[in-house]
């Protein structure tokens, strides 16, 4: 057989598979660096693609940036953790259909030290203005995600503006800040899916847990149709519903890293 009529072959014999590839749909995903970096999205999405026939295409970024893409029709939809900002977000017609469907914490960190003595604290904000109070370095996300935005209201409910030489704000993604407070033997506030994920590398310890204030709940939504028309509406909502569902509301409870639960299944379905 002629070399030529070999290649017509396969060519005719790859085009239904490479019109398939072609025609798959893609969802755009702008989310908070927790749920990508500790693996939780590269564990649940591929069977979401699978099920649907799509492609998820994820971009990682903190709470304030990830809302920001969304109101400006960059992403179809946003998974983030900061709830003032989220209802805020859909107050201003940017999102609809929010669904909250998981959960899990953050902790205050520090050093084995402990030199502002906060070890075994329940009030995070007494924590904090123990810290304060003391001098020592505290490394800030500084950059409007959901993690920065917690830790300003716990400053905020310790009545403590955090400015001077012990206070860092470096505008950077949560494992530059888990390096330099290494560093620098600081304290810090993190999500603890990111903490677990990265506590065997880490020499730091949790100190501060179980305040009520530090509960993480997680919210996927899509932006408004009205205002952006050829965003994914469809698509979007069947990852949000999929994401409640049992089926995967139990892959959330099953995922682990490192032994470790990171995040616990929260969709209310009576809400």
């Amino acid at each position: 057989m002629k070399a030529g009529k070999i290649l017509k072959m396969l060519f005719l014999f790859l085009v239904p598979f490479l019109s398939a590839a072609q025609a798959q749909e893609r969802l755009r995903l702008a989310t908070t660096t927790s749920v990508q970096d500790s693996g939780l999205l590269p564990f649940l999405l591929p069977q979401f693609e699978k099920k649907c026939s799509c492609r998820v295409d994820v971009i990682a970024v903190g709470t304030g940036q990830a809302l920001k893409l969304a109101s400006n029709g960059d992403v179809d939809m946003v998974l983030v953790h900061d709830p003032a900002a989220e209802e805020k977000f859909i107050k201003d017609g940017f999102g609809i259909y929010r669904k909250t469907f998981m959960v899990n914490d953050f902790v205050l960190l520090g050093p084995a030290a402990d030199p502002a003595r906060i070890r075994g604290m329940k009030d995070a904000a007494a924590a904090m203005s123990r810290i304060q109070k003391h001098g020592s370095a505290f490394i800030s996300r500084g950059d409007a995600s959901g993690t920065h935005q917690r830790e300003r209201i716990l400053w905020k409910r310790a009545r403590v503006e955090p400015k001077g030489s012990w206070y860092l704000e470096i505008g950077q993604g949560m494992g530059a800040v888990l390096t330099m407070a290494v560093e620098k033997n600081a304290y810090t506030i993190c999500d603890r899916a990111t903490y677990l994920a990265r506590m065997n590398r880490l020499k730091l310890h949790v100190l501060v847990e179980g305040d009520p204030l530090l509960i993480n709940y997680y919210s996927a939504m899509h932006v408004n149709p009205e205002r952006y028309p050829s965003a994914k509406v469809g698509l979007s909502r069947q990852l949000i519903d999929w994401l409640c569902s049992k089926e995967g509301q139990d892959l959330i409870g099953s995922y682990r890293a490192g032994g470790h639960q990171l995040f616990k299944p929260a969709y209310d379905s009576g809400k």
